[in-house]
């Protein structure tokens, strides 16, 4: 019994640790119950308003605040990425984050090594970004539409760190990717791809936003019936000159 109790009093204490300094975990409560219990729930348990934070970890709540996703302005399908809030800073956002943490693990925020594009194959990230991926985001990372108002978001304001959160988290409509499913290396050639994708030019004519075929082919019926319309007016003014 009093080994049990002594395992127990340890835990929170480690799982604290884990996520960094106690006083950062105290620090972080404070700030939640303030910001966010509104919605999560005194403890983080959740209401009929938001989930559960229990297990998500600091990777989680990094993403969504980092993104101003969180704290969310109106309810909706889909939580848009949006200015922070004054009150949200880095400092504030690994507090919270090392609190969410502490309750019951969960992915942690990915060290600079891990997310560094240089250290990626870009030719290697883009095989899985295409074979995992361009469903929703399109091949350049230009997002789309989805089903029940939700839709995928544009990647190109996305910091590598935000990438490979988002694939550990698994945000809004996007389902997680593991470890198991797409290793730490392989996760880190995806985000060389994606960043230098956005950073490529477009030399043979405008990018329309990569968004794909339905802006291409918009712009091609618009200037189409265009050029027909100015010429139906230009034959017309010639045969009323000649009469």
């Amino acid at each position: 019994m009093a080994y049990a109790a002594f395992v127990q009093a340890g835990k929170p204490a480690d799982a604290a640790l884990a996520a960094g300094k106690v006083d950062d975990v105290a620090e972080g409560k404070s700030l939640f119950v303030a910001h966010c219990a509104s919605c999560h729930g005194t403890n983080a348990e959740g209401t009929e308003t938001a989930p559960t934070l229990i297990g998500v970890g600091a990777a989680a709540v990094d993403f969504q605040m980092s993104t101003g996703r969180m704290p969310a302005a109106n309810p909706g399908p889909q939580a848009p990425r949006k200015p922070q809030p004054e009150w949200v800073t880095p400092e504030k956002i690994k507090q919270i984050s090392a609190y969410v943490q502490s309750l019951g693990g969960g992915p942690q925020v990915p060290g600079a090594e891990q997310v560094d594009p240089k250290l990626g194959d870009a030719g290697k990230g883009g095989e899985l970004f295409r074979a995992n991926c361009i469903q929703c985001h399109n091949w350049a990372g230009a997002g789309g539409a989805l089903t029940q108002g939700k839709h995928a978001p544009n990647l190109n304001e996305a910091t590598p760190t935000q990438i490979y959160e988002a694939m550990v988290t698994g945000p809004q409509a996007m389902p997680v990717f593991n470890d198991t499913t797409i290793t730490p290396e392989e996760k880190r050639s995806m985000i060389a791809y994606i960043t230098q994708v956005r950073a490529q030019k477009d030399p043979g004519g405008f990018a329309l936003g990569r968004i794909g075929p339905v802006t291409e082919g918009l712009v091609a019926w618009i200037v189409g019936l265009s050029v027909l319309a100015l010429a139906a007016i230009w034959i017309t003014a010639k045969k009323r000159q000649k009469s």
